[in-house]
């Protein structure tokens, strides 16, 4: 059998998918919103509102979202959905992409907020472009959008109650997270221990991740009558997301303070105060340097890139070997992500394929 992906043409294997999730996210934020979608959203079908004013709402989400992005959360929900139960549970995944990818947005609409940051995804971030008050009503706008599409499903009521439901659960963690995250991030002196790190990015970054697998198989599930075979299918299929999830943030950790991340600054994360994978594994190897890095991390904040500081932390951390070690335990991450979606048998033979494959899709 002619194998589905390779690493010379992996694209046009996934390009369908994304292409449909893209149509999905347009037509629920698109870039001139009118009449006709005041009545879909808003449920307003006779109320006069200036077009303009739709668009002040919609348009700094629109704007990031159409900046790009991999759309890797939603995509993982389709492929999930259809290695499970086909077309059918495909098509209800992708009726769901929204709800994973505008809460996506929303976040990093708030978190430059909260980061004051100056760049999202090569452009100004949104707040600078827009000001404060109209970027986070238009993130938060972001999130009550997302639900929307749950109306439009062929699900039965209980089965749409279900989803509201898990979907609030897991907002309130990513709130929870990024609360742990904003505490530490504004106390130079506060560092978290690894368990405490390590339940901050589940719950911020992993959050997201492990829903999309989850109304992958509650798709896959109400198309197939509940005759999914493998108990515990959400959540070992969920353990992989998160696993994933949590590989790529330390891997844009590293980036961050080594070669930079497309459309941030290198270094960025110092000045924004963040404690990642490196600095922590640097603390718990040298616990003496705690006042060093806190001081640097303050020089940053109050100076900006240029300061020595910032760039002598970078290289205390590089002659620890710290970064090194979390980009092999990102990369671990990763494989043993891929070892779940690769070793799950009640996924069909091509799914397993293709949700290996897309890995390497996404991480190039």
């Amino acid at each position: 059998m002619e194998k589905l992906y390779t690493a010379e043409r992996p694209e046009g294997i996934y390009t369908q998918r994304l292409e449909k999730i893209e149509a999905q996210l347009n037509s629920w934020l698109p870039e001139n919103p009118g009449s006709s979608w005041l009545k879909k959203v808003f449920l307003m079908p006779g109320e006069k509102i200036n077009p303009s004013l739709l668009k002040s709402l919609s348009l700094p989400g629109w704007d990031l979202v159409n900046r790009g992005g991999k759309r890797w959360r939603p995509l993982l929900m389709v492929l999930i959905a259809e290695a499970l139960a086909g077309e059918k549970g495909a098509a209800a995944a992708l009726s769901l992409s929204p709800l994973v990818e505008f809460a996506h947005n929303a976040s990093l609409i708030h978190d430059d907020i909260e980061d004051n940051s100056d760049e999202r995804r090569g452009k100004p971030a949104v707040h600078l472009l827009y000001g404060n008050d109209v970027a986070i009503n238009s993130g938060s706008f972001l999130y009550f959008l997302s639900l929307a599409c749950i109306s439009g499903l062929d699900f039965s009521t209980e089965e749409k109650n279900r989803i509201f439901e898990t979907f609030g659960i897991y907002m309130r963690r990513l709130h929870l997270g990024q609360a742990m995250d904003i505490t530490w991030h504004n106390d130079f002196y506060s560092f978290p221990d690894m368990e405490e790190y390590e339940t901050m990015c589940r719950l911020k970054t992993g959050c997201l991740a492990r829903l999309a697998a989850v109304l992958a198989v509650f798709c896959a599930e109400s198309k197939l009558d509940g005759n999914l075979k493998e108990p515990g299918l959400a959540e070992k299929l969920g353990e992989g997301a998160e696993k994933l999830g949590l590989g790529f943030q330390i891997l844009d950790d590293v980036k961050n303070l080594t070669t930079g991340i497309p459309g941030k600054k290198r270094g960025d994360d110092i000045v924004e105060g963040k404690k990642s994978l490196p600095i922590l594994l640097f603390l718990h190897r040298y616990p003496e340097k705690r006042e060093f890095t806190a001081e640097c991390f303050r020089a940053a904040r109050s100076g900006g890139l240029t300061v020595p500081e910032l760039e002598g932390l970078i290289k205390s951390l590089e002659t620890a070997g710290v970064i090194e070690e979390a980009l092999e335990r990102g990369k671990k991450l990763i494989s043993e992500s891929r070892e779940i979606f690769t070793g799950m048998a009640s996924l069909d033979a091509k799914g397993r394929e293709l949700l290996g494959g897309l890995l390497d899709f996404i991480s190039g």
